[in-house]
């Protein structure tokens, strides 16, 4: 294999280990921050032995997080000079506001909270966990400011072959950061709310002392998976209707959409054929794509054939569609993912009191591998948002060959690729059991 595709791969495989955290710790910490709140407003010592247990799971997850988070800034220069020299005058503000502002309100904040407990007043250590909370999120934010020019390049001017900022308000005003930001945010309360409810039901069905205990965690869990749910469908929603509008080629690639239609159908699944620009096969319902782009049925959805066109009279000859097949059914994977998840909170929230759980334990066998669902919705949602904007790594104005290290031999890629990616799986293997052998502890025993 070439550099430029041992690259994207260690790039992919390191961000994906390293995203399976990052959606966790955001929700988790809101969850854990509205738990001590309950605690501190009702003086019940549940809550505080909730907000405890959790925070456990929250630590193990945060620590992973930093691990695997590193590596990818070191990557921009090891294996994308060619990015980092085109994008460094505007990717370098908001990362360096990340760790410089957000990070480290973070990071100091869980120490306050880990180790204030017993030193700290009620008050004082609730208002740590709402600022770890509000920096993890402050954290994601930046990172999606700086990802957000990449799809929608906004306060920017090219100078000697580099893009250089020219208005710092843009760039936080980006329109596509006020769909993605919540979007991710929300896919974080959801997956936080899944996990909960995984680790609850596995102790319900135990029936053993400190149901109470999981009992309130349950119910407490659907409601925050619900409403995390229900928000993540309806953001994603917006935001591919602010997508056919300024990425029309990466929805089109999901829709499988090769010619102009209008009205447009919704494809349920279809057989692609990305070498002849054709779908093999096509199960379609009518007027639906339309609907859901324009909010009605009637409007019309470009191809992705003239979208090829239109790209190749605006930027000159070349190959513009991205993988279509991935897109297609990442795309579907996420979405069906998030509409399962919808039905199983809802169920959870209305069976979620002592004498009907006791009757379902079916229910809470499924509960416990439906943790899956929200991992696998988040990975296949990026796998979209980066893959569907292919060829380009800054759209409209850099390509992915362009970007890769030009001085860098392929076996050096290789040989970091195995290494990190034995690395990571080394730190899973450690990590996951911790994770649950403590998500399956005692909750009557202190947890730190």
């Amino acid at each position: 294999m070439d550099v430029l595709s041992l690259a994207r791969w260690q790039f992919a495989i390191t961000t994906i280990y390293h995203f399976f955290f990052v959606p966790l710790t955001l929700g988790l910490s809101i969850f854990i921050a509205l738990l001590e709140t309950k605690y501190v407003r009702s003086g019940d010592e549940m809550y505080k032995k909730m907000a405890k247990f959790w925070g456990t799971i929250f630590l193990i997850n945060f620590a992973m997080g930093v691990v695997t988070g590193i590596v990818q800034e070191f990557q921009f220069g090891l294996n994308w000079a060619g990015y980092s020299r085109f994008m460094g005058d505007i990717f370098g503000a908001p990362l360096a506001i990340e760790a410089l502002l957000a990070f480290y309100m973070e990071s100091t904040f869980i120490g306050l909270w880990i180790f204030g407990w017993d030193r700290l007043s009620k008050k004082i250590h609730l208002t740590a966990a709402w600022l770890v909370a509000i920096g993890s999120n402050i954290s994601a934010l930046w990172i999606l400011i700086a990802n957000s020019f990449m799809q929608n390049p906004v306060g920017y001017t090219l100078q000697n072959g580099r893009a250089l900022m020219t208005n710092f308000g843009a760039l936080l005003t980006n329109p596509n950061v006020a769909y993605q930001f919540p979007h991710v945010l929300t896919a974080g309360i959801t997956l936080a709310g899944f996990v909960v409810l995984g680790f609850s039901a596995y102790h319900l069905l135990k029936d053993k002392a400190g149901n109470e205990f999981f009992q309130r965690s349950f119910r407490w869990a659907a409601i925050y998976a619900l409403v995390g749910a229900v928000l993540v469908a309806g953001i994603g929603h917006i935001q591919g209707q602010f997508l056919v509008q300024h990425q029309p080629m990466k929805m089109a690639a999901a829709e499988a959409e090769w010619t102009t239609e209008q009205p447009a159908g919704l494809s349920l699944i279809a057989g692609i054929d990305q070498n002849n620009q054709a779908n093999t096969f096509d199960v379609k319902v009518p007027g639906v794509l339309s609907f859901l782009s324009y909010n009605n049925f009637t409007g019309q959805v470009e191809g992705l054939a003239d979208l090829e066109k239109a790209a190749e009279a605006q930027y000159g000859p070349g190959n513009y569609l991205p993988p279509v097949a991935l897109d297609f059914w990442s795309f579907r994977i996420m979405v069906g993912a998030g509409l399962l998840m919808i039905l199983l909170a809802i169920l959870a929230l209305v069976w979620s009191t002592k004498n009907r759980l006791e009757k379902r334990g079916w229910f809470l066998k499924v509960l416990m591998p439906a943790a899956v669902l929200p991992y696998l919705a988040s990975v296949c949602g990026w796998l979209l948002a980066e893959t569907g904007r292919w060829p380009w790594i800054v759209f409209g104005l850099q390509k992915v060959e362009t970007a890769v290290s030009p001085n860098v031999p392929a076996w050096n890629v290789a040989v970091s690729l195995i290494v990190l990616g034995l690395l990571y799986a080394v730190l899973i293997g450690f990590a996951l059991p911790l994770a649950l052998k403590y998500g399956k502890a005692d909750p009557t025993v202190e947890s730190h």
